[in-house]
């Protein structure tokens, strides 16, 4: 079996659909809204590549500011009325030129959205892993089918923890102590 330890070289962050209106609505909101913040944080220190996803932002809202105003300079957003991101060809585009084979996914709807565009991801051949304390739906059970039909498919299941000490690998990493901020 091939090693599937992320590596900051060979990821990106996805953050689907964390807006205004759909955030709201939420199971666990606050929680998914404070670790896809950290995960931004994270992906800002270790310079690795962001792609934000907002669903009919004319009607849902932008990505919330407590994401956005954290993000890196050079971070590409996508708008889309589909649920999946990658029935897009400006998307695909996006990924491709990141030139990344790992993608780090969080967001909302788990059942809907993250799913769809978790298993179109699935079948282009990334390596998908699955933040699950950064992904929500509005009922709790939808949040659980939506997680457990992706990891079934072939995504990887973890936690920002896990996926924040994944990248850096150890402790005498340059940017460890900026990383341990983050979960403090």
């Amino acid at each position: 079996m091939k090693n599937k330890l992320l590596s900051t070289e060979n990821s990106l962050l996805l953050i689907i659909d964390i807006q205004e209106k759909l955030l709201r609505a939420q199971h666990n909101k606050e929680k998914i809204e404070k670790n896809a913040v950290i995960l931004a944080k994270a992906a800002k220190i270790l310079g690795i590549t962001v792609i934000v996803s907002e669903q009919y932002p004319q009607g849902l809202g932008k990505t919330i500011p407590e994401i956005k105003e954290i993000l890196p300079e050079n971070t590409k957003y996508y708008e889309k009325k589909s649920f999946s991101c990658c029935t897009n060809p400006d998307f695909e585009a996006l990924i491709k030129e990141a030139g990344k084979n790992q993608v780090i996914a969080c967001g909302i709807e788990s059942h809907v959205c993250v799913h769809q565009t978790v298993s179109d991801l699935l079948a282009m051949g990334y390596e998908v892993y699955l933040v699950k304390d950064a992904i929500s739906s509005r009922k709790e059970y939808e949040c659980e089918i939506g997680f457990e039909r992706m990891v079934f498919s072939g995504a990887i299941p973890a936690c920002t923890e896990m996926i924040l000490f994944e990248l850096i690998k150890c402790a005498s990493h340059e940017k460890f102590k900026q990383i341990q901020e983050l979960i403090k």
